[in-house]
């Protein structure tokens, strides 16, 4: 049986090595799947810790909006993007990922979750690692 999620969300008990993608300034109600993607795989300037992670949790206030399973990583400006343009944004020393959607198994116990207890309070970092 699934857990009912309300506004507020479930809170998420992370069983993963994750990063949590904060996307406050790039996610948008409705937006499509590519462009949630794109927003949570790049560009992020991270450390060799990132190798640790096996999914991305995309996460708008607190709540996880969809997961990635990464499989590699690449220097920023390597892959193509279809829906934004990370021209804005100096690439040297930041990375991207390239990925899929996780398993459903993976999803259904994160997306919807709240992580707000994983978020230090008054951190602005938009990228943050747990288990990993």
């Amino acid at each position: 049986m699934k857990q009912q999620r309300t506004e507020a969300g479930v809170a998420a008990n992370i069983q993963h090595p994750v990063i949590l993608v904060r996307l406050n300034r790039l996610f948008r109600e409705g937006m499509s799947s590519v462009a949630l993607y794109e927003a949570t795989r790049g560009v992020w300037k991270l450390g060799k810790r990132r190798e640790g992670a096996r999914y991305a949790l995309a996460v708008y206030r607190g709540l996880v909006r969809e997961v990635y399973e990464i499989r590699s990583w690449f220097p920023a400006g390597t892959l193509r993007y279809e829906t934004r343009a990370p021209r804005d944004v100096n690439l040297a020393e930041r990375v991207e990922f390239e990925g899929r959607l996780a398993p459903e198994s993976v999803r259904a116990k994160y997306v919807g979750c709240s992580v707000r207890a994983d978020l230090p309070a008054g951190s602005r970092a938009p990228v943050l690692y747990v288990g990993c």
